[in-house]
């Protein structure tokens, strides 16, 4: 299967020169940030002016192994509430980039609630925009892509306990996730709400962030796969988790009255 672009030009610049060139402002080439190896890391996926200096902060305090799971969101109401992809490519202005199957075998095997969907990432964004940081970043990685659109806390944990067992198996895969935080509210609002969230999310939390993102209507796009992923990572026995930056749409935009927040860790 070849999957093509659904948010180049929009998203990040469809010309491979600029692409490129953007992604190493965010995650600068020979910087002097100390680099480790993580189990995990929590980014998110606005348009790059928007959040990719999020991300491309927490990636370059990455040194990344070759084989990656995406585990993203489902924004749009098509596909299976749990899909993921077992073959073939993903294509951005940057080249095509391999879907790793005997990974995604391994998963599927793990873990029988997800089902294999093209539809589901048709048009989804949240796991595309990840693709040309890695591209940039971690030549000849392979990669499964996983995007959740169930919100129902039994069946994220059951995900995210089969994603737990790779984890413990494999210590050279990294769970890269993604969710963007509060939305659409004012820049206040926002940041109390992304930090009540944030605290869940050192904590290592998932039941906590379930409720407390229910109890306070915190609007996280990705509250489904943070769950999965936090539950993963409890469950290979990870027990360390660093914000390396928090931001909302203002810091870009200067409009306070509608923002969207952003937040990057690591987890090791």
């Amino acid at each position: 299967m070849l999957r093509l672009a659904a948010v180049s030009g929009a998203f990040y610049p469809a010309e491979p020169h600029a692409l490129a060139a953007l992604i190493h402002k965010y995650a600068p080439p020979g910087d002097k940030i100390e680099k480790h190896r993580v189990r995990a890391c929590l980014v998110p996926h606005a348009g790059y002016v928007y959040s990719g200096a999020v991300a491309g902060a927490v990636f370059a305090h990455i040194t990344f192994p070759k084989r990656i799971i995406i585990l993203g969101v489902r924004h749009f109401p098509y596909g299976e509430d749990a899909a993921m992809l077992s073959l073939g490519v993903w294509r951005t202005p940057l080249g095509d980039a391999p879907i790793d199957t005997a990974l995604a075998a391994e998963i599927a095997r793990s873990c029988p609630l997800l089902c294999e969907d093209a539809l589901a990432h048709e048009s989804e964004h949240s796991l595309e925009v990840q693709i040309p940081f890695l591209q940039v970043l971690d030549p000849g990685f392979t990669f499964v892509p996983i995007a959740l659109g169930t919100l129902d806390f039994d069946a994220l944990t059951t995900i995210g306990n089969s994603l737990g067992q790779i984890l413990a198996r494999d210590k050279d895969v990294l769970l890269l996730t993604t969710t963007d935080l509060n939305h659409y509210e004012n820049q206040s609002a926002t940041v109390r709400k992304d930090n009540l969230a944030i605290e869940k999310i050192l904590a290592l939390d998932p039941a906590g962030l379930y409720e407390i993102c229910r109890k306070e209507k915190i609007s996280m796009c990705g509250l489904g796969s943070t769950v999965a992923m936090l539950s993963a990572l409890r469950h290979a026995g990870v027990s360390s988790a660093d914000l390396v930056r928090h931001t909302t749409s203002a810091d870009y935009s200067g409009d306070t009255r509608k923002v969207v927040g952003y937040a990057g860790f690591i987890f090791s």
